[in-house]
């Protein structure tokens, strides 16, 4: 059998991308998941056979997959996040495990500041009501002057405060490692997130799980935050305890929440998806011609270099 490339992401099952053609070119046979959606544990575990690359999405990966995997060297993701793979079997197995960084940046931090508008002008709520024969005037809130909370300045949170300090923003970040973002010292400096809780209007997440645990905000950070703050997940669905945050959204304490990303995609439960201050995507922040093209190019060419022993 010739050594196989399973690829799994669904922007690349849907329609395929020239870059597969490097693989192919190559000598390996590509072995795209089914088109559009998620690959469940059965089928990562029958697609699996004989394959020595995986150019792999943010499918859920148990130890079960891997155990199947008997041939496969390296593990390519299409973005940064790694949480979705057991690492520590990884380790042991001498998987390789590369990432695209970077690639995706523009297109989440895009993704971010757009449902920050879209929420301080209702533009949800207004598109929605006009459609039903309504003619809904919401009072809004500028761009301008609101003091944004960063959770996580690597290359997603850094792009977001960029953008978010040349509209006007006041930016306040939180990141362990405190990179230099080379911003204006007026417009920006870190904090920490009680701080963050304490002091943003809208907050924004962009980091992975705190150690040890999954969720960052529940009802204790909830409780510290302003009256009518904002809060966008384009991250981790599990960052954001759910029923806490719906509670908030009752109760007015928190005016909206935008998240791209949800515990089950697409989300068998509507509880927290059709909440009226609620704004949805369907994981969509990574999903642009350009990021895709960027994030495809530089997974294929990392799993080029590995099995070609560059490394």
């Amino acid at each position: 059998m010739m050594n196989r490339i399973l690829v799994t992401p669904r922007s690349l099952t849907s329609g395929g991308h020239p870059a597969l053609d490097l693989l192919t070119d190559a000598g390996y046979e590509v072995v795209l998941s089914e088109a559009g959606k998620l690959p469940d544990e059965a089928a990562l575990i029958r697609h699996m056979q004989g394959c020595v690359g995986w150019l792999a999405g943010v499918e859920p990966v148990s130890e079960k997959v891997i155990s199947a995997a008997d041939t496969l060297q390296v593990i390519s993701r299409n973005g940064v996040g790694i949480d979705n793979l057991p690492i520590n079997l990884l380790r042991t197995r001498d998987i390789r495990v590369c990432t695209a960084d970077g690639a995706n940046a523009s297109g989440v931090a895009e993704l971010a500041i757009a449902m920050m508008f879209a929420a301080l002008r209702h533009i949800h709520a207004t598109s929605s009501g006009i459609k039903q024969g309504q003619w809904p005037r919401v009072q809004g809130n500028e761009f301008r002057g609101q003091t944004l909370g960063v959770i996580g300045c690597g290359a997603i949170g850094r792009e977001v405060a960029r953008l978010a300090c040349a509209l006007g923003c006041r930016v306040i970040g939180f990141d362990p490692l405190q990179p230099e973002l080379h911003l204006p010292e007026e417009r920006f400096h870190y904090v920490t997130l009680e701080e963050i809780w304490q002091q943003a209007t809208m907050i924004t997440l962009h980091c992975p799980p705190p150690k040890g645990r999954s969720t960052l905000i529940a009802a204790p950070q909830l409780a510290q935050m302003q009256p009518g703050t904002l809060v966008v997940n384009t991250a981790r669905a599990g960052l954001v305890d759910e029923a806490d945050m719906i509670a908030a959204l009752d109760s007015g304490k928190i005016k909206a929440y935008a998240t791209d990303v949800f515990t089950e995609e697409p989300p068998q439960s509507l509880t927290l998806a059709a909440h009226p201050q609620v704004i949805a995507t369907s994981h969509i922040g990574g999903f642009t011609r350009e990021s895709v093209d960027r994030a495809t190019e530089m997974a294929v060419a990392n799993i080029l270099q590995v099995l070609r022993g560059n490394t």
